[in-house]
């Protein structure tokens, strides 16, 4: 079974007040943080730090970054695989990011 890439905003398409609304929670935000390294993740919620939340409230906060256009994510069989689509929001919203993930630290 190839890989696949699941549904997402095109770079154009990504909308500041739809990826601020995304980034306006504090999963999400942990979220980020992890995908903040710009590698691939798996989406094991042991890998993300999330094993305190049920499975399907962090499958509902991952789709939310993707649809919004922060993350994409590859499947590869029964596993997905998430990444922070850093270069997109850069390109659309210089900054953005690095400011973000600046206040989350602190």
């Amino acid at each position: 079974m190839p890989d696949e890439t699941l549904p997402q905003p095109a770079r154009d398409e990504i909308e500041l007040v739809t990826v601020l609304r995304a980034l306006g929670d504090p999963v999400r935000l942990r979220l980020l943080a992890v995908y903040a390294d710009d590698q691939e993740h798996n989406c094991d919620q042991c890998d993300l730090g999330l094993e305190d939340l049920h499975k399907s409230t962090v499958s509902h906060h991952m789709r939310v970054l993707r649809e919004s256009g922060v993350t994409t994510t590859r499947t590869s069989g029964r596993n997905r695989f998430v990444r922070l689509r850093r270069a997109d929001l850069d390109a659309r919203f210089p900054g953005l990011l690095d400011s973000v993930l600046g206040a989350a630290e602190r």
